[in-house]
């Protein structure tokens, strides 16, 4: 579990995925790039920074706490928790609040003023936002004025694209959990995968 208290990096998989989302959108012409605070979202986008486009780590936009469950392996206990918990929020028990964590209400608290700074930054048209999964979702209710039990309606796998065009007065989707960007590293894993296999039918 890893949540808002466990700043740990990304891992093989996710730097390739990162690179991947790089190489797909890197002459996309975003005037900022905004991460959470967490160094996972930072990695996710390092080839953006590298590329000297302004760059800010915004609390409000950190993964949800996890409470006294970060940091701790799943066991059938804790799995059985979490999904206790989400069927909570879907209920509508959005103020529920994970032990020692935060509730979606929490977190939209936050996130609000964190949208509001972003938004007031009016000559930064095109904008980049990094950020996580349980967040994202939250946010994506917000801004498209869903209730907060919804938000598990939104999809997502990592490093995957939500775009929303911005109208001056409310909020549209134009791409929901896009991964076209991934495929190739879909490609690439199941070459690698058959040749495993190849290898192993051949002993």
């Amino acid at each position: 579990m890893q949540g808002s208290g466990v700043d740990s990096s990304l891992n093989d998989t996710g730097r390739a995925q990162g690179a991947a989302f790089f190489d797909s959108y890197q002459s996309t012409p975003f005037d900022k790039v905004y991460t959470s605070k967490l160094k996972r979202t930072v990695e996710s986008v390092e080839g953006f920074i590298d590329k000297k486009i302004p760059h800010e780590s915004v609390a409000g936009l950190n993964e949800i706490s996890w409470g006294t469950k970060e940091g701790q392996r799943i066991t059938p206990q804790e799995d059985a928790y979490y999904h206790w918990m989400l069927q909570q929020w879907q209920l509508g028990n959005t103020s529920q609040r994970i032990e020692g964590g935060e509730s979606p209400e929490d977190v939209v608290l936050r996130q609000r003023q964190a949208i509001d700074y972003i938004m007031s930054h009016e000559s930064e048209q095109n904008i980049l936002i990094c950020m996580h999964g349980r967040a994202m979702r939250i946010l994506l209710c917000e801004l498209l004025n869903y209730p907060l039990k919804s938000m598990d309606m939104f999809e997502h796998q990592n490093l995957c694209l939500y775009q929303l065009d911005y109208t001056g007065s409310m909020f549209a989707i134009k791409k929901h959990n896009d991964t076209t960007h991934l495929r190739k590293l879909d490609a690439k894993q199941a070459k690698v995968t058959e040749k495993v296999t190849i290898l192993n039918s051949g002993n």
